[in-house]
Order: C-alpha cells, then structure tokens, then sequence
C-alpha cells in the first residue's frame, strides 16, 4: 500500500476560468477562478482556491463548503433574507441545503474544502 501524499498548498496550481451559469447571474459581470489543489478517489471532498471579481449571482447548496476568505469581501444571503458579510481573514461554513444569494462585493480570494454526499 502506497502512503498518501501530503497536498502542499505552497505548490503552484494554475488557476482555470470556472464561468457562471448566466441565468444565476443577478448583478455585476462577475468573473471566477478556481485552482483545486486535491479531490479524493471518490470525487466527494475537494479543496484549492477560489477567486472572483466583484458580483451577485444564485447559489443552491447540495455540498458543504468550509471557506476562509484570504482577500476581498462578501455577502451570503440566505432566502429567508437574512445576511452575513466576511473580510479577509474571515472562516465560514456554508452548509448543505443553503439556497440565496453569493455576493463578492470586493474582487475576493478563499481557501475552500468541499465535502458532497454521494447521492
């Protein structure tokens, strides 16, 4: 058996543009980034970086996703109107199940880890 290696975020991974679904678009022309570091062989946990440009867009959660905020901010509003704003230096979880809005309201950058169920 093969001993897993440690996933070192120091290494380089070359971002790629990860587009936003036009019809979820609700402000903005918002642009993102993703560059995932690690997926596991079952295709359920991911972690890397994540960036955007200034914008509001849908979101409907079916993963868990714990994130730190490394540069901008943003607001998460949940479809019972209630609203969270992060800055920099900020960690949150966003659970399965949360339906609203994702608004970068500074071009933003974040630490992410996804975990999904298999359905």
């Amino acid at each position: 058996m093969t001993t897993p290696r440690i996933v070192d975020f120091r290494n380089v991974v070359e971002p790629v543009a990860a587009p936003f679904d036009p019809v979820k678009v609700l402000a903005g022309a918002p642009q993102a980034t993703v560059a995932n570091h690690y997926s596991d062989p079952s295709q359920q946990f991911h972690c890397g970086i994540w960036a955007s440009t200034p914008g509001k867009w849908r979101v409907s959660y079916s993963e868990h996703e714990f994130c730190h905020l490394l540069e901008g901010r943003i607001r998460l509003t949940g479809s019972d109107g209630v609203s969270v704003e992060f800055a920099a230096g900020d960690a949150f979880v966003v659970p399965a199940g949360f339906a609203g809005t994702w608004e970068t309201l500074e071009a933003a950058r974040k630490y992410y880890a996804i975990y999904e169920k298999s359905p």
